[in-house]
């Protein structure tokens, strides 16, 4: 039976071929890159963290996983606890450990590469009352590693958990897990919304944006959503002319912001593997810079240690 493939806004295409593979390869060896900026770590808020229901908060584990806490709910993004990724080992600890985590009530997959879905993570924060929410195509593998409350979303579908709604909306990428499921399952970002809310009293918009090239979506996302925090990538870019149909550069990072029409940005997916050519220094100076060229104020980034948490005012 053929196995549905899922493809990209415009059929952008992010293959790649085996000479590709070699030139990287090639040029990987003749760079010299110093990576002896280790991103900070602050000590987390456990006692606050594990207590918390009120306060809609963002502390930053690595990479891509976040503990969220929106609207008396615990979420964590794509769930990374792993010490190394193939032959990459770690470069930083987690920010919290992940047997110091409150009880996790959504797991928010955005697509199924191994630096987005560790299963060894998932199974330790996943409990009977836990919900995973996954893109199309992804939930079938999930109930076969045995998880029972999971759920699939389609581009621009919308799905009450709690007191908060959840849309899943498109990114540029792709998915492989081995040979044979290349694109089976989809890709994508979330936004998270109150359900209800006071006029006087409304919690910020979260969008986290999971992995994604430079496109077209982003605008049309902003266009849909009222955001207030966008969790945006600005790393693995490098070299760029292989990367940039599935990763933004730190520039493309901070145009992506400016689409959505956020109010603060988090950049993520740095520092913590060693995924591409570019360094966790590189992807900060770069972004920095391109800041001051837009005349976006400081304040609107906020660069985040592991560990960190932010408090999000209504």
């Amino acid at each position: 039976m053929s196995r549905t493939r899922y493809n990209n806004i415009d059929n952008v295409s992010t293959d790649k071929t085996l000479k590709q593979f070699g030139q990287w390869r090639e040029e990987r060896r003749r760079k010299k890159k110093d990576y002896s900026y280790v991103i900070p770590s602050s000590q987390p808020q456990l006692d606050f963290l594990q207590q918390n229901r009120k306060e809609n908060t963002v502390t930053w584990i690595g990479h891509s996983t976040f503990l969220i806490q929106y609207q008396g709910l615990n979420i964590v993004t794509d769930p990374v606890w792993a010490a190394r990724m193939g032959f990459q080992r770690r470069l930083t600890a987690p920010g919290i450990a992940i047997a110091d985590l409150p009880p996790i009530d959504v797991i928010l997959l955005s697509h199924s590469h191994y630096d987005h879905m560790h299963v060894a993570s998932i199974r330790r924060i996943y409990s009977a009352d836990t919900t995973v929410v996954v893109p199309v195509g992804l939930g079938r593998k999930m109930r076969r590693k045995g998880f029972r409350r999971v759920l699939e979303m389609s581009w621009w579908e919308q799905l009450p958990i709690g007191q908060v709604l959840v849309s899943f909306v498109p990114t540029q990428h792709w998915t492989r897990r081995t040979l044979f499921d290349t694109n089976t399952s989809h890709w994508g970002g979330y936004v998270l919304e109150p359900k209800e809310f006071e006029p006087d009293h409304k919690p910020q918009v979260i969008y986290f944006a999971g992995d994604s090239g430079y496109f077209s979506g982003f605008a049309e996302i902003g266009q849909r959503f009222n955001i207030d925090i966008a969790l945006l990538p600005i790393g693995a870019y490098e070299p760029e002319w292989f990367m940039t149909s599935q990763h933004t550069t730190p520039e493309e990072a901070l145009q992506a912001f400016v689409d959505v029409k956020g109010k603060l940005m988090i950049p993520m997916h740095y520092g913590t593997f060693r995924l591409a050519d570019d360094t966790a220094r590189e992807a900060l100076d770069r972004l920095e810079q391109d800041r001051k060229q837009r005349g976006i104020p400081e304040e609107q980034i906020r660069i985040l240690f592991h560990g960190e948490t932010l408090r999000l005012p209504h």
